[in-house]
């Protein structure tokens, strides 16, 4: 994936604290990266707890956190509005952080998942988007104007997709229509294909995302799998969760499986039911899973873009979390 000037280096890498998504999407470069270099991992508290399970050898320091919500209500576009002075502070902490970890720890390199202010003079810095181009509706203009200039900070742009338009998994959100100097690094994830798995479940949920969305998405489902007679497991990707689902009937309960078991439970499942978040997408995608049926959270407008391609490429199911109600499992 590298050349060879990626050798004896301190790396420092970052990702953005939207759900665990850009975190497991960093995995598999940091397990090629550490094999010839020196790499520390800058992250969030709740991230930490996710790192440390893919790598405890490894040193991780503390950054500050963006703290994105979602509202239950308001479109994202909105919400993100309202919480943008935050979001600034944050980009304009981050990057004195990354000023100080770099002299504290004598960094030449420096990897951003989406972390806006995470780039420096001080090392050589790289930024990994699918996001060429974002879709944010009325604000799309505005919001890639400022992306560009984000991204113009950094020496080079990483997009975790194929360069060819007809392979291409995140559609028009990953294709360069603007002349930025960019290299394609192909899908990434963390995941494995296990080729000797059975089918043991129908379906998989594989619950993810920040809140309150992801239990909205969850109490829907869990009510209506355990009143099936289908074999259903339920994947919660978060240890931030307010009480335990209870295995009822033909349905099972994993709470943050490990990423070979997480793969196992993909691969067992006949169709695979979940969030059109990129990262998940990803990961489908690398273990060969082709039934998917899939729910974008409600005005996230990259996921919808990412649901209708999908349903139109890939030939995807797409459920809308409006019309859960009507959704059975069959």
């Amino acid at each position: 994936m590298f050349e060879n000037k990626f050798e004896n280096k301190v790396i420092l890498i970052a990702a953005l604290d939207w759900g665990l998504g850009h975190a497991t999407r960093c995995v598999p470069i940091i397990r090629e990266l550490k094999q010839k270099n020196q790499i520390i991992i800058a992250c969030t508290e709740t991230q930490k707890q996710f790192f440390d399970s893919e790598f405890p050898d490894l040193e991780k320091v503390y950054i500050a956190a963006y703290n994105i919500s979602y509202s239950s209500f308001w479109p994202l576009t909105l919400k993100l509005f309202f919480q943008s002075p935050r979001i600034w502070h944050t980009i304009r902490l981050e990057h004195k952080q990354l000023k100080d970890l770099i002299k504290q720890h004598k960094v030449d390199l420096v990897i951003s998942d989406n972390r806006f202010g995470f780039h420096s003079n001080l090392a050589y810095s790289i930024y990994i988007t699918h996001q060429i181009q974002i879709k944010a509706g009325i604000f799309s203009l505005i919001a890639n104007r400022i992306h560009h200039q984000i991204m113009a900070r950094f020496q080079e742009i990483w997009v975790p997709d194929y360069e060819n338009d007809e392979s291409s998994l995140a559609g028009e959100l990953s294709r360069n229509r603007f002349g930025i100097q960019v290299k394609y690094i192909q899908p990434l994830s963390r995941l494995k294909k296990t080729c000797s798995s059975e089918l043991k479940y129908d379906y998989l949920c594989l619950l993810s995302g920040p809140e309150p969305q992801r239990t909205v998405i969850e109490t829907i489902l869990y009510n209506k799998a355990i009143q099936s007679h289908q074999r259903i497991a339920i994947v919660r990707g978060t240890k931030q969760v307010s009480e335990k689902l209870l295995a009822i009937n033909r349905v099972e309960v994993y709470d943050m499986p490990d990423a070979a078991l997480l793969s196992q439970l993909i691969c067992s499942s006949r169709i695979v039911i979940c969030r059109s978040g990129y990262s998940s997408l990803m990961d489908l995608h690398i273990l060969g899973k082709d039934k998917l049926i899939l729910i974008p959270t409600s005005g996230q407008t990259e996921q919808e873009y990412l649901a209708h391609y999908w349903k139109e490429t890939y030939h995807s199911r797409l459920v809308l979390q409006e019309k859960l109600d009507e959704f059975d499992f069959q």
